[in-house]
């Protein structure tokens, strides 16, 4: 045996031997394999599939943001709106309570002018936007325009706020005018001032005495000028009735009959407010005014008791008032039609309503503290 093969046994010898488990021999550097593992790829397809993956991916996070940016527009225009309507309804509630506001201030004040005695307010024109058209120069209807600042101190110089809610200068401007206009209306109306304020113009007192005939004829001068008379009649008794309870002691007005006293003034007071009214207008229906004259043409004249027949004639009236049984069978009898007559004369005012009943009772009062006032000469023209 030679050197070679002895070697080659030796060698064989101390190599472990090979597992059946083991893999598939390794491919020998001439096999398909060993080639394909051995292939390059070029620079050039790297960079255009790292390119590829960039624009994707630039891609995908654009759409993301044009999501984004979607709903973000969307929340933003579902907020304006909720905002808008939001707005409105504010708009919507502050118009509705100062409307509120003013009806109640005009119901407060139409309680205190009636409490009071004084004549209906005149009603205020509406401040609509429409109300003043405004040129080219800023002037509208109801006057030129004034420079904003000015406006604001003319406004506080008449005690009214100087901006309201949601208001602007035209606004404003109407405001004023229309304030301004109110203002000189009231001043146009001036109120007496006597017991129960009136825009009638007093007559002196030796004017007061009514004629004998009486002009009765609506729309002239006589006949407003007896509307003035009777006022300022029932206005100088008013007010020497007044004077006379002033001048008591404080300890017949602290009495019973001191405060009841007072106080039937101050019902005589109330009640006779609605007459006055009726004198302003001069719609006192001719039925009473021709009575309520010759009743205080009497007065004036210190004959009581023929004011007071007058009086009982008025309220009372001539009709025939039917006492006990006024039908006791089927036949009809004589002379009872003059039950139900209603002529002219015959009914009695003081039935027909609860306001002319009350100040027909308060005339006769006056009467009873005119003949106090101003006694007659003869004894027996004062009333029980």
């Amino acid at each position: 045996m030679d050197f070679k093969s002895l070697m080659s046994a030796q060698i064989a010898r101390s190599k472990p031997p090979v597992s059946k488990s083991s893999s598939s021999p390794s491919p020998t550097p001439d096999s398909p394999a060993s080639t394909a593992a051995n292939k390059y790829v070029r620079r050039a397809d790297l960079e255009a599939s790292r390119q590829a993956e960039y624009l994707a991916e630039q891609a995908r996070l654009s759409a993301e943001r044009e999501e984004r940016l979607s709903k973000k527009r969307k929340l933003e225009e579902e907020e304006a709106e909720r905002n808008a309507r939001r707005e409105e309804k504010l708009r919507k509630l502050a118009e509705d309570s100062r409307r509120r506001r003013e009806e109640e201030e005009k119901e407060e004040e139409r309680r205190r002018r009636k409490r009071l005695g004084l004549p209906e307010a005149p009603d205020q024109p509406a401040l609509e936007d429409g109300g003043m058209e405004t040129g080219e120069a800023g002037t509208g209807e109801t006057g030129e325009d004034i420079p904003d600042d000015e406006l604001r101190n003319k406004l506080r110089e008449i005690n009214e706020p100087v901006t309201l809610f949601d208001e602007d200068h035209s606004a404003r401007l109407r405001r004023y005018y229309t304030l301004t206009r109110m203002a000189v209306t009231a001043s146009s109306q001036k109120l007496s001032n006597g017991p129960i304020p009136t825009t009638l113009e007093p007559v002196e007192e030796k004017d007061m005495l009514l004629p004998s005939t009486l002009a009765l004829q609506p729309g002239t001068e006589e006949y407003a000028f007896l509307h003035r008379q009777l006022a300022s009649y029932f206005t100088l008794l008013l007010t020497e009735w007044s004077h006379a309870l002033a001048e008591r002691d404080a300890s017949v007005k602290q009495s019973s009959s001191g405060k009841a006293a007072y106080n039937s003034y101050l019902v005589v007071l109330k009640d006779l407010t609605p007459l006055f009214r009726h004198f302003e207008k001069q719609s006192l229906d001719r039925d009473l005014l021709e009575p309520i004259c010759k009743i205080v043409r009497s007065a004036q004249k210190r004959r009581y008791v023929e004011a007071n027949d007058e009086y009982l004639t008025l309220s009372i009236g001539k009709a025939a008032w039917p006492i006990g049984v006024t039908m006791v069978g089927i036949h009809e009898r004589s002379a009872r039609e003059k039950l139900h007559e209603s002529s002219s004369g015959k009914q009695a005012h003081i039935m027909s309503d609860e306001v002319t009943r009350k100040f027909l009772q308060s005339i006769k009062r006056c009467i009873s503290f005119a003949q106090t006032r101003w006694p007659p000469e003869d004894l027996g023209q004062l009333m029980g």
